[in-house]
């Protein structure tokens, strides 16, 4: 039996009125849809012609008599029965479950998942555009004032939300087309509540409000987060991590105890794609919930052990997404560096540089080196004068850095002459006893990239050189004036013109 003629056995009869679609009718036309996508199995010719009989009834439909909470459904449960009928067309397109401990499945495995997902968009986004429009539509006399938005929209956006998060990102069970009509999906549905954005759907407009449905989203998720399942369905850490990137302050703080323990289990996997993640998360959280809260129940600390962990993997994505994270979690555990109301005792921004600076002076992989040279300089510019008690690995560090090139980009040499910069900077009181070293390591580098033209474009070299120029004129000024000492014997006969300009400008004294 066709859809159509499904209805018609449905259609209420009230007066002259007809084409009513009550609670009851709902809950029917979601068993005939069920049986329906049962039959079609995998098969998303079949289930898509199911589909569109249903988009036709969304599109087609009265919406004040399909989605209205007044006239025959006041009273009755239309939500639930709406609810179900979701629930069956997202299943359609839901991803196949992985038994496996590694949490992937091949790439085939997702055929027909982007097909699927587009045909079941275009129904929800038929149902979320007739919810938008039901909005609008004036309420029937003498029925009660109509809330900002309707308890229908409100238990239907919490599975349509999860489902367009699910299949608007770039992943191997999308498409460009599945992840475009997801999107179009989503603005409707935040379209549909009266809202600006995704932020405003999740969180209400205002603090405090309770509009949104980031708690419902939440729970929504939770069984598929827990230590036992999070790596059966692919898409559920994805959608987790997509939905709290959504949320910032003052929302975030009240839902901490939902967001902390998933974040903090995908970073604690063994897979380095699921520890990026998982870390990803936990900064989003420091930056986006108070620090007390963060310190209650020793949340702060456990987090602090188990970043500090990651720093042993050599891996350059995960140091990369570890350090920031680190470096913003220390603000909340420690003392700013630079306070001087009590005394300057050796904490965790020192255990965490010392590390740091272990790595780096064993590392020879260039792609590491980059990470860590970019994080050590935002460790030396937050921890001030106190880096002095790691002067002594730090100048090895530099001048081993500076030794070895990273054409043709020499990220490595420019961010580790960055670090000398800000060492100069916050510790010149230390500086005059290491400054033979120095000097000789960054005459070096001026005399290497000068006479190698071929490995770096111009504008690289112009920028070593410049910097390599800046730390000498910084030297030159915390000594006051003992590097053009040290300088008196280079001239023409040793060093060519370029040598020369660089090491005039940085003993420039106007």
């Amino acid at each position: 039996m066709s859809l159509s003629g499904r209805l018609e056995d449905l259609q209420i009869r009230e007066g002259d009125t007809v084409g009513h679609l009550s609670a009851s009718s709902v809950r029917e036309v979601h068993s005939w849809v069920q049986e329906r996508l049962r039959v079609a199995g995998s098969s998303v010719e079949q289930g898509s012609d199911t589909l569109k009989s249903v988009q036709q009834l969304f599109e087609s439909a009265d919406g004040h008599l399909l989605l209205s909470e007044c006239c025959a459904n006041e009273g009755t449960d239309l939500g639930a029965a709406y609810v179900d009928l979701v629930s069956s067309l997202t299943r359609f397109a839901a991803l196949p479950l992985c038994e496996a401990d590694s949490g992937d499945l091949p790439a085939g495995s997702y055929t027909r998942v982007p097909d699927k997902a587009r045909a079941v968009c275009a129904v929800l986004l038929a149902l979320s555009r007739a919810l938008a429009a039901e909005r609008e539509t004036p309420l029937c006399r003498g029925a009660a004032a109509r809330a900002p938005t309707s308890p229908l929209a409100r238990a239907l956006a919490p599975p349509l939300f999860v489902f367009a998060a699910t299949h608007q990102q770039d992943q191997p069970w999308t498409s460009e087309s599945s992840r475009a009509a997801a999107s179009e999906l989503l603005a409707s549905l935040v379209q549909a509540g009266g809202f600006v954005s995704s932020t405003q759907l999740l969180c209400g407009i205002t603090a405090g409000d309770h509009t949104g449905v980031l708690g419902a989203v939440l729970e929504m998720l939770k069984p598929e987060l827990s230590k036992e399942s999070w790596k059966r369905n692919q898409a559920s850490k994805h959608v987790f991590a997509w939905t709290l990137m959504q949320v910032g302050r003052p929302w975030l703080a009240e839902f901490l105890d939902r967001v902390f323990p998933p974040s903090l289990l995908m970073s604690d996997d063994y897979r380095t794609e699921n520890k990026v993640l998982g870390v990803r998360c936990l900064h989003h959280i420091v930056r986006n919930v108070p620090a007390a809260d963060l310190r209650q129940y020793n949340r702060a600390q456990v987090l602090y052990h188990a970043l500090f962990n990651h720093l042993y993997v050599a891996e350059a994505e995960l140091i990369q997404v570890v350090l920031p994270c680190l470096l913003d979690l220390l603000s909340v555990l420690e003392r700013a560096p630079g306070n001087t109301e009590s005394p300057r005792k050796p904490n965790r921004y020192d255990n965490v540089l010392r590390l740091i600076l272990t790595h780096m002076e064993m590392e020879h992989r260039l792609v590491l080196r980059r990470v860590y040279v970019h994080n050590a300089a935002l460790f030396i510019d937050r921890m001030g004068i106190v880096t002095v008690r790691h002067l002594k690995r730090l100048e090895r560090v530099i001048v081993g850095y500076l030794e070895v090139s990273d054409a043709p980009g020499e990220q490595a040499r420019l961010g580790i002459l960055d670090v000398l910069e800000k060492t100069i900077q916050h510790a010149w009181p230390r500086v005059e006893r290491r400054l033979d070293t120095l000097v000789r390591a960054l005459l070096r580098l001026l005399v290497d990239v000068s006479a190698d033209r071929a490995s770096s474009p111009p504008a690289v070299r112009e920028e070593l050189l410049g910097r390599a120029t800046r730390c000498l004129l910084l030297l030159d000024r915390c000594t006051q004036g003992k590097l053009k000492v040290l300088l008196q014997g280079v001239d023409s006969s040793c060093a060519d013109g370029t040598v020369l300009a660089c090491l005039q400008k940085g003993t420039d004294t106007s």
